[in-house]
């Protein structure tokens, strides 16, 4: 399997053999198994003191919340390692490499779709141009604008003219255009293409063929967003993958980003999702337990209408049919090789608004994934169900991340005796499983040529993020109803400050706190180590919690 990644400016290839089963094994083996001892050791720990704990209501509820954020890491940490476990036990069973793909000696139809929201004309013609070069000879590719045009606040006269720029795009480069009265965002949109293409009706459909095909029964389905481009062999090893496994319900692909050399915050998106595509992915396909990610992925039509189609009831309309195919009895898979690029997001406010719509729809799936599993636990194997629930409660790393900031600020303030009072325990089990952890994290993605400042972008650039993930939440854990709102595209502009509030507010209290802090070190006298210790979790939390001011400015050349 080959894969891009950026280094020096560039990208480069760089094979998987570069994680050696035989060089690589005993490392990963060992340092997620000592991470994971220390982290049952600590929590074992941690429990015994909190149940031990004699202090007010207020002192052990918030003492309460340190320990349930900290075994959500813990958790999550043992997700990963394991991940990592599977993925190098797989390779060194497999000798590192699977067997290549017989050749296609048929090739059944395939529907290339793209479904789009008001998408920038110029994104959408770059995609449709890309489907043109695929070499799979049995395709047939279709436009499907989902853009609503009876909205009452937009510009009636803009909306016709952009319709009628739609028409001729498709017309221009000969691709078919499907269209249908709104309903149900994307998830709507390809299930009533689906359900045109199975009974050809026209009542209520709009299709122009542009001299392109009529609609056809394909027996694959290919989804991209509008502005992902497939390299020209995209289709061939997915369908041959496909044709070998008939149980096989989809595919998923990787996403990575075209503009990582012009934009800031599109590259350390991208790196933010590094390690999900690297490792999650691998050893969740591995477990059969694969959820797809809204493009670059191939299905089997027959599993879809098996299914009902995609889910519509939720903004993440992927990953809860993901959840349809597998209690259904259908498998997943995931391929790590990079067969297409797109577009990430540009600027703060679209960073913001796309995590917001994965937040909001892989927690509220959380709330379908738990009655299931306490009604009837045997429709999953065991497998499964953590995986979904290790991805359903991920984004709960924004309500995490808050109470770790706020916790040593008013240990500082107020004397509120958590658990970080203890320095020489918290040293001694928690550091240490941090560091493990940092240790695993940057060693894994750097056999992969992966540098630890790119690395180090995304994960503060998800957690400035945590305001929209606290918000994102809370309400779809209370079934606030939202609005599908697609991810701005060429755009970069800063945020107003105002909007930043949470953010600058926290910073500032983390700063105070540590100013305040001198002055105790100074004057106080007895047992200083808990003062130490919080101090320097303040000054880590603030050094994160500034870089809101390096992503909030486009870099030169980039302002619009």
């Amino acid at each position: 399997m080959e894969v891009l990644t950026k280094q020096k400016g560039k990208y480069l290839k760089r094979s998987n053999k570069s994680d050696n089963p035989s060089t690589s094994f005993p490392v990963l083996a060992v340092l997620p198994v000592i991470a994971m001892g220390v982290a049952v050791s600590y929590l074992t720990f941690r429990i015994g003191i909190f149940l031990a704990m004699d202090y007010l209501w207020y002192e052990k509820t918030i003492a309460l919340l340190l320990l349930l954020a900290e075994t959500f890491i813990l958790f999550h940490g043992m997700g990963y390692f394991l991940e990592i476990l599977h993925v190098v036990m797989r390779r060194r069973s497999l000798a590192a490499e699977e067997p290549p793909l017989p050749p296609l000696v048929e090739y059944p139809p395939v529907a290339i779709i793209v479904s789009s929201f008001k998408e920038p004309l110029e994104v959408i013609e770059a995609t449709l141009v890309s489907f043109h070069n695929l070499t799979y000879p049995n395709k047939h590719i279709y436009f499907l604008d989902d853009t609503r045009y009876d909205l009452s606040g937009d510009d009636a006269a803009r909306m016709v003219a952009y319709r009628n720029d739609v028409d001729a795009l498709c017309e221009r480069i000969g691709i078919p255009l499907f269209r249908r009265k709104w309903r149900g965002a994307k998830a709507g949109m390809i299930n009533d293409f689906l359900a045109f293409t199975e009974s050809q009706r026209m009542e209520g459909f709009e299709f122009q063929s542009h001299g392109g095909t009529s609609p056809t029964r394909d027996k694959y389905i290919i989804v991209f967003d509008a502005d992902q481009n497939p390299f020209p062999r995209f289709v061939e090893p997915l369908v041959a993958r496909m044709e070998q496994m008939p149980r096989l319900a989809f595919i998923q692909t990787p996403q990575y980003y075209t503009n990582f050399e012009t934009n800031r915050i599109a590259r350390a998106s991208g790196f933010q999702q590094t390690v999900f595509y690297e490792y999650i992915c691998e050893g969740k396909s591995a477990r059969d337990a694969m959820f797809c990610c809204g493009t670059n992925v191939i299905f089997r039509r027959e599993a879809l209408l098996d299914v009902g189609g995609f889910d519509e009831t939720s903004v993440t309309e992927d990953f809860a049919t993901s959840l349809k195919f597998h209690l259904r009895g259908w498998h997943s898979a995931y391929r790590n090789e990079v067969l297409a690029f797109g577009m990430g997001p540009e600027d703060l406010g679209g960073f913001f608004k796309q995590q917001f719509r994965w937040a909001r729809g892989t927690v509220g799936l959380l709330r379908g994934i738990i009655p299931l599993l306490l009604r009837n636990p045997r429709r999953l194997s065991a497998a499964k169900w953590w995986e979904y629930l290790l991805s359903s409660t991920f984004y709960f790393i924004g309500p995490v991340f808050l109470i770790l900031v706020l916790c040593p600020i008013l240990y500082l303030f107020f004397d509120v005796p958590l658990f970080l009072a203890k320095p020489e325990v918290y040293l001694l089990f928690f550091l240490t499983y941090f560091v493990l952890t940092l240790s695993t994290f940057y060693w894994t993605l750097g056999k992969r040529g992966y540098r630890s400042r790119d690395l180090l972008l995304g994960q503060f650039l998800m957690s400035i993020t945590f305001p929209v993930y606290v918000k994102a939440s809370f309400s779809a854990l209370l079934g606030v109803r939202s609005a599908f709102v697609i991810t701005p595209k060429g755009t970069s502009q800063a945020l107003p400050w105002k909007d930043l509030w949470a953010q600058l507010a926290l910073l500032c209290l983390t700063i105070s706190a540590a100013a305040w802090v001198v002055n105790r070190l100074i004057f106080e006298t007895g047992g200083k180590g808990g003062l130490v210790t919080n101090i320097i979790w303040c000054l880590y939390h603030a050094m994160i919690l500034s870089t809101v001011f390096y992503f909030n400015q486009p870099e030169e050349g980039e302002k619009r």
